[in-house]
């Protein structure tokens, strides 16, 4: 169980960080200023170390098998999970708003680049496999600290 949930986590977390550069390299930070971006900065990195640290944490639960880290890394994915569906919920209005804006910049309305906020560049495939291997690494995590499935 804990080697499927590290599995699922390195994955997920792969997922994560190719959003997370996506968002930086669209401009998502200075796109703080000007209220374009619908991620706050504050949540995007929050759930980013977050994540990373309770990934490090189950990193040494998977070397050392003491539940105290197990239940630490879970303690971690859940303000993680919060955040994550923050975003999500954030990120949707986004993607629904694609088509109308892709046509307004096709035209040289207010679509036009520059205003084009940074997460609408994030793929739905992979927006959708981070979230759904989110859950899955989640459950795994629990199942583990529980100690189903042995260690």
């Amino acid at each position: 169980m804990d080697i499927a949930a590290l599995i699922t986590w390195v994955i997920t977390a792969l997922g994560g960080f190719y959003m997370l550069g996506t968002w930086i390299q669209r401009g998502g930070i200075r796109q703080q200023r000007t209220g374009t971006s619908r991620l706050p900065a504050p949540v995007v990195f929050g759930h980013f170390a977050l994540a990373a640290i309770g990934l490090v944490v189950w990193i040494i639960y998977v070397v050392a098998d003491r539940s105290a880290l197990a239940w630490t890394a879970f303690g971690l994915l859940l303000p993680v999970a919060l955040l994550g569906f923050v975003m999500l919920a954030r990120w949707i209005p986004v993607h629904r708003e694609r088509a109308t804006v892709g046509a307004a910049a096709a035209a040289g309305g207010p679509g036009a680049e520059g205003t084009v906020p940074a997460e609408r560049h994030f793929p739905v495939p992979v927006v959708v496999a981070h979230g759904l291997l989110a859950v899955v690494t989640l459950v795994l995590v629990l199942l583990a600290a529980l100690g189903v499935g042995g260690s």
